[in-house]
């Protein structure tokens, strides 16, 4: 089989296809992409934020970074196995490359896990804000 040739062949879950969610020439559906179940808009409340960036905290964070060390370990004991080889230094090179990527998850999982424990107060200063300045432009405000 050579390569970006095409599609492997087999089943996909209906309207997805290894080039994107839809194949050419097929419309989605108007309903958008949730079509069952879940809710119509972005809320959520305070303590489902707290928990989703505890989650993050206790069980994403540890967890990659566990998968990680497995990887590099195992990928370290490879290179030894194939030393003098090329093989050696692809694996090398893939282990760079990973290293790199997990960086960058780690980091993407710490601002996300900052974002959502920032999210809810800057919504309420924001109210505040506005409420400030609306109430020191308005001419009722002191009647």
């Amino acid at each position: 089989m050579r390569l970006n040739s095409g599609p492997p062949p087999g089943p996909y879950a209906l309207g997805v296809t290894p080039h994107g969610p839809y194949a050419p020439g097929v419309t989605p559906p108007a309903a958008g992409p949730y079509l069952s179940g879940g809710s119509q808009d972005f809320a959520s409340t305070p303590a489902e934020k707290k928990a989703a960036a505890g989650t993050i905290e206790t069980e994403l964070e540890p967890n990659t970074k566990k998968a990680s060390e497995h990887a590099d370990e195992a990928t370290g004991s490879a290179q030894k196995g194939f030393d003098g080889w090329d093989t050696a230094a692809g694996l090398k090179k893939v282990a760079e490359t990973w290293d790199q990527q997990v960086k960058t998850l780690m980091g993407r999982l710490a601002g996300e896990k900052s974002a959502l424990r920032g999210a809810s107060g800057l919504f309420t200063q924001n109210d505040t804000g506005l409420n400030n300045q609306f109430l020191s432009q308005s001419k009722l405000n002191g009647l």
